[in-house]
């Protein structure tokens, strides 16, 4: 099986449903002319396809390799891929051009992000906590912190990695024992052991930019005590180069279920020197800046696995010889039909592409508003960037993943037997997938942030502003060809307004209502935005359909969608009954019962 990247689906998305160009006054948006663009996706395509997607099974099946000596040694050809992707300048896409990056607008990156990861989950993630890195001491650190770290990260010369959790601490940061003893010339010295980390030692790099959450002497309790350091594993020298070795050793590396070409690491500071970003007490803030990049970047990773999956499964449908079709053969020259012709096998397949292709529309929508957060002069639009980028992130990440895990799932059944062995791709995509769940803060932690803390923040402005947006869209929406999609649209979103009319309701008098309904809220509102996403798309396609362009292309866009609000969407219903029955049923059982 051999991976071809999306470029068709993303040229589509940037030209025709986001309509790119209409931002080319904007001095973020100049250098990104959709001529531009699409020549960047094509040899986005191609460098995934042709040098990352050979060496997916090779991570998988090599997996990294620690010493003694507390080096990670990394899969076969990847330190060779990994040259590459900084000699063709692939990680600075989306960085200021000041710091030695092209400064393109985020939603174009994420294109290639997603290509990247679909090719080579394991080996993505090395260049992907590094942009986050990135990010963060760009939100944060000193001028002479972003001129030391900034040129060295955002060209990819140096790696980042982001060390939170400790072995009796997870997603509850405020129990993080690692501690700070500030010194006399300004510097700190970190003490404690974090585990988990992604990339925490690999031989890419010169340098690894270590940023790590600890706790002052003397520092409140709690997550008010929390500060972010810089942690280098060669203290740089009077030249900015690698230096000194600091005390920061990888002990081990865990031993996972998927990811295998990712170095998943043991990460002892031994009074390790740190320089403190940002003010003393406030790193939790600045480390959120990563945590939403990353969880961004993890709902992305739900949607590549799901891509990557769908088109072994749909490939393996083709050629698989299984049964006859059910209204007689349509191979008649061979001893059996393939099995696409099975109204189930193409069920999932379906299901896979239109969970697929509405995820990368709402992740490629959510990125556009993410920079026009930044880049418009226009204060609404930037207020209305940032709710959105507040309310959808846990939205992104959990029903992202999910649904990706079961598009990955399903394509390990449409393999049949064969998708259960190691001769085919599938397994492996099933492996790989099932951390995303899991990781940047589980589903279910998602789940209570969207219930918990960004449906009422600014008085659910950003909910609010979503739900006008929608009536908006439904209202002018004329064409007879658009019906089906407004009219699901328009259903999906008076039962997600009535869900939170619920929790408004519920939620504030037993707090356990809202932890009860809180994963059925947030896939309902999945499954509401995709059905947004659709209808984009859906407008988009029709417009090229009657402008005279007989690409099959854009029908193909419509029976997917067509198919998404008839079978897919439909589930909003279940979700909204199951939430309302509230916390009772749930918290009945005494835990000893369990």
């Amino acid at each position: 099986m051999t991976y071809q990247a999306p470029v068709r689906d993303y040229v589509f998305l940037l030209r025709d449903v986001l309509q790119l160009d209409r931002y080319a006054n904007l001095p973020a948006f100049a250098d990104a002319s959709m001529d531009t663009v699409e020549a960047i996706l094509e040899e986005a395509g191609k460098f995934t396809s042709e040098v990352l997607a050979p060496l997916n099974g090779v991570g998988d099946k090599q997996g990294c390799v620690w010493s003694p000596d507390f080096t990670v040694k990394t899969p076969d050809g990847f330190k060779d891929a990994y040259a590459k992707l900084v000699e063709g300048g692939w990680p600075g896409l989306g960085s200021e051009p000041e710091y030695g990056g092209q400064g393109l607008p985020h939603v174009v990156n994420l294109a290639f992000s997603e290509m990247s990861s679909s090719a080579n989950m394991a080996f993505s993630m090395y260049p992907g906590l590094t942009h986050g890195a990135y990010s963060a001491i760009l939100a944060g650190g000193t001028p002479e912190q972003k001129a030391l770290y900034l040129p060295k990260l955002a060209s990819f010369q140096w790696a980042g990695t982001m060390n939170l959790t400790e072995p009796h601490c997870g997603t509850d940061l405020g129990l993080l024992r690692t501690k700070a003893v500030p010194q006399a010339d300004g510097t700190y010295r970190i003490s404690g052991q974090k585990i988990w980390i992604s990339g925490g030692e690999q031989d890419l790099t010169e340098n690894i930019v270590h940023l790590v959450l600890a706790r002052i002497e003397g520092a409140p309790a709690g997550v008010r005590g929390i500060s972010l350091f810089i942690v280098p594993k060669f203290i740089p020298d009077a030249d900015g180069n690698p230096g000194q070795r600091n005390s920061v050793k990888c002990l081990g590396l865990e031993e996972k279920m998927g990811i295998h070409g990712n170095a998943t690491c043991v990460i002892s500071h031994e009074e390790s020197t740190g320089w403190l970003i940002g003010e003393e007490n406030a790193g939790l803030r600045l480390m959120f800046v990563m945590m939403n990049e990353a969880r961004l970047g993890v709902g992305l990773q739900g949607v590549a696995q799901a891509e990557a999956a769908y088109q072994a499964a749909a490939e393996f449908a083709k050629d698989r010889l299984q049964g006859r079709s059910l209204t007689g053969p349509k191979n008649p020259d061979g001893p059996a039909d393939p099995i696409i012709v099975h109204p189930d096998v193409r069920r999932m397949l379906m299901d896979a592409r239109a969970i697929v292709e509405g995820g990368r529309a709402f992740m490629t929508w959510t990125a556009l508003h993410g920079d026009l957060s930044h880049a418009s002069p226009d204060e609404a639009v930037q207020q209305k960037g940032r709710d959105y980028m507040a309310l959808m992130t846990p939205v992104v990440k959990a029903f992202l993943t999910d649904r990706g895990f079961q598009v990955c799932s399903d394509a390990m059944q449409v393999h049949g037997g064969s998708g259960f062995t190691e001769h085919f791709p599938a397994s492996q995509y099933l492996r790989d997938v099932r951390i995303a769940l899991i990781y940047e803060g589980t589903n279910g932690v998602q789940a209570l942030d969207l219930v918990g803390r960004k449906l009422a923040a600014d008085g659910g402005r950003g909910v609010m502003s979503f739900f006008a947006e929608l009536d908006a869209f439904v209202d002018a929406e004329t064409d007879e060809a658009m019906k089906p999609f407004t009219t699901g649209l328009a259903r999906a979103k008076a039962e997600l307004q009535e869900a939170t009319m619920w929790l408004m309701q519920n939620g504030l008098a037993n707090p356990d209502n809202a932890g009860a309904a809180s994963t059925d809220y947030l896939h309902l509102f999945g499954l509401t935005a995709l059905a947004y996403m659709w209808s984009l798309q859906a407008k988009a396609a029709l417009a090229k359909i009657a402008a005279g362009d007989a690409d099959p292309f854009y029908q193909t866009k419509l029976t997917v969608g067509r198919y998404y609000i008839e079978r897919v969407l439909p589930e909003t219903a279940s979700h909204l009954a199951k939430l309302k029955t509230g916390a009772d049923l749930l918290m009945k059982l005494p835990a000893e019962a369990f």
